[in-house]
This record gives C-alpha cells, structure tokens and sequence, in this order.
C-alpha cells in the first residue's frame, strides 16, 4: 500500500494561544502513524472560520495532502465553526463518513450526537472534521480508520 499523506488541523483558541497543550492532535497522529500514514504536516489555528479555510486550502492545494484531519470546533459553542469553514472550501460532502462516526460514537458516549462534524473532498484531498477532546477524536478516527484507504483510492479514480 502507497502510504497515504495526511496533514493534521487542530482547532482550538487554547491551544492557538500556548494555553494548552495539543493532546487530541497527538493522539490522532500517534495512531495515523502506526496505522502507516505519512504525516505531512500538522497546525494549530483559533476557531475563526477565515483561519481554518486559509489552512485546509493550504493542506489541500499547496501540500497535496491526500487526508487531512481536523480536530476541534465540530461542538455547539459560539466560536465552533469548523464544520462551516469545511463545507466552503470543499466541493463534494461525503455524509456516511460523519454520519457513522456519530452513530458508533453515541454507543460510547451519548454526547458524540451533537458533534456536528463534516467530510468533504476539495480537489484530490478527503478533509474530516473530528471531536476536539482527546477521547472523541481518538475513537472518531477508530472508527472510520479502516475504510480511509479505500476512500482515498475511490477519490483519486480506482474504481469501487
């Protein structure tokens, strides 16, 4: 298998700031690493939707990620606005992915049904908006990790 590229997004004002410590963006790279992803590139931006979009088209044009993973901002606070900053970058949403990262995830912990993450396709690259605490993001990814290959070659145009 061509390892598959993968630049890591967290948002989070904290964490932006130096008030807090990335562990969730570890996390996910930690386990994309053992599961034999290439880790590109990893950033920390605030929650503001103009930051979040100026790095996910960067992630996407500029370093060719094939994956990029967002952690953070998906919640129903005032300043979670990563779903929104995904969606007007990106040209095709791809539902089931969000959907079943919900789903599986409300059968651990209840409150996984009010993330409101998104995954779309902008050009040649699968963007996923994942949880920001340490637990959901982990368990987010669990869940899709195995069919995110597949997903990639299907993107790039290697039949079904």
């Amino acid at each position: 298998m061509v390892k598959i590229k993968t630049a890591i997004l967290t948002v989070s004002d904290s964490c932006a700031r130096g008030g807090r410590e990335d562990i969730s963006g570890r996390t996910v790279k930690e386990i994309l690493g053992k599961s034999g992803f290439e880790i590109c590139d990893s950033k920390i931006v605030a929650d503001d939707s103009e930051k979040i979009e100026e790095q996910l088209k960067y992630f996407s044009d500029d370093v060719g990620a094939d994956v990029v993973i967002t952690c953070g901002g998906t919640g129903l606070g005032p300043r979670d606005v990563t779903p929104e900053a995904t969606n007007a970058v990106c040209e095709k949403i791809i539902p089931g992915l969000s959907e079943i990262i919900r789903v599986r995830g409300w059968q651990m912990t209840k409150s996984a049904v009010l993330s409101r993450g998104i995954a779309g396709i902008r050009g040649k690259t699968l963007i996923i908006n994942l949880p920001g605490s340490t637990k959901g993001a982990k368990e987010s990814l669990e869940i899709i990790l195995d069919v995110l290959p597949h997903a990639v070659e299907m993107m790039l145009g290697s039949g079904h």
